[in-house]
């Protein structure tokens, strides 16, 4: 589905989800995604039959500096895009979100900056503010009841495998994978592994 103007929150993305989804379904999202992913279980936890949490993170913004710090590299990247392209703005985001060792993988950046050069600087403001907004998530994930799957890369410096670990232990049925040689673009990184530990995920029993 596609986010248009209206959907510049968590809330509203959750909202737009939830018209779209069926009465009942597994539900995985990554990065932005799983952010996504926790408001649709406040909204509507008896439709989701387990969720998978990949390099997401479930804290708000944080207050004072590094909240303000946080906005203005998030802007910065904005004007790069207007500025310059959503090819510039992608290259300049990629170096705090894939390890040291795979930016000269040329295949990989590549593939990146086409997913995002197929989206618009109106597209990633909607992301950015929508994020800048995001809802603090920590106090829902003790009543996640469902089989969850907490996934990152081990070596992915943003959705870190230390928050990962704080957010596995607090969410009942949770069961956390640590992807080796992996950044935050887990699913496109190393997508044999992700999709292995979601095939295991999607085959635990619900009770």
């Amino acid at each position: 589905m596609e986010w248009g103007r209206e959907h510049d929150s968590i809330l509203a993305m959750a909202e737009a989800v939830l018209r779209w989804a069926p009465p009942s379904f597994a539900l995985a999202g990554h990065s932005m995604g799983g952010r996504v992913a926790f408001q649709i279980l406040r909204l509507a936890p008896e439709r989701v039959t387990r969720v998978a949490l990949l390099n997401t993170g479930s804290d708000a913004r944080p207050s004072g500096e590094a909240g303000e710090a946080e906005e203005r590299g998030r802007r910065r990247l904005l004007a790069i895009a207007r500025s310059q392209g959503m090819r510039a703005m992608t290259v300049e985001w990629l170096k705090g979100m894939l390890p040291a060792y795979r930016q000269d993988d040329t295949a990989l950046v590549e593939e990146i900056i086409g997913m995002f050069e197929r989206k618009s600087p109106d597209l990633f403001e909607i992301q950015m503010l929508a994020l800048l907004g995001r809802p603090n998530a920590t106090p829902l994930l003790a009543v996640i009841h469902c089989p969850a799957l907490v996934l990152t890369g081990r070596d992915d410096g943003w959705s870190t495998p230390a928050r990962h670990l704080d957010m596995a232990q607090l969410i009942p049925k949770s069961e956390l994978v640590l992807i080796p040689k992996c950044g935050h673009m887990s699913t496109m990184e190393r997508p044999d592994e992700v999709t292995a530990a979601m095939r295991a995920w999607l085959e635990r029993p619900l009770t």
